[in-house]
């Protein structure tokens, strides 16, 4: 049996993706750059039909830009970030939007979950610390789901330290 095999027949006690948030989806953005594109149009005419005709062009610039914003933060979408606890290992793989993938394999025996918090805020951040090292996770999260994520990963590192529990047949 393999490492690797291992790691299949022992139970997942805790696995999450968490992806950037992006509050506009394809329609949206459809519907914005085609209502952005014919108010610029029509403006650029006026300025056009007035004699400043330069200033139609600094309009279709002005599209083309929202357009390229708008796909650089799609792309950067792309990203995302896997945890993954059992009993003998907690997993962090992070991919970022050129999928370039890094991962960390910690004890959760010895992982400690940190949180940094304001309080008008809530959780600001939260860190897994190891050994005198800290390994931000859950960034792209909004401050309440972070607490609610906080919640569920601290109990699955809290089942992980007690160990696997062996239910016994009378």
């Amino acid at each position: 049996m393999t490492a690797d095999n291992a790691s299949e027949l022992e139970p997942t006690l805790f696995s999450a993706t968490i992806t950037p948030h992006r509050s506009l989806g394809s329609v949206g953005f459809v519907v914005l750059m085609v209502l952005f594109g014919a108010v610029s149009f029509l403006t650029g005419i006026a300025f056009l039909l007035m004699g400043a005709w330069p200033v139609f062009g600094f309009f279709g610039l002005d599209v083309l830009l929202l357009y390229w914003a708008f796909r650089v933060s799609y792309r950067s979408a792309a990203a995302y970030e896997e945890i993954k606890v059992t009993a003998s290992a907690l997993t962090v793989r992070k991919v970022n939007p050129r999928g370039q993938v890094r991962e960390w394999l910690l004890n959760p025996l010895w992982v400690r979950l940190d949180r940094e918090s304001t309080e008008e805020f809530g959780i600001a951040r939260l860190f897994l610390t190891m050994r005198g090292k800290q390994l931000t996770v859950a960034s792209d999260l909004g401050p309440d789901e972070r607490a609610d994520f906080a919640v569920q990963l601290g109990n699955a590192l809290s089942e992980a330290r007690r160990g696997p529990v062996r239910t016994m047949l009378h």
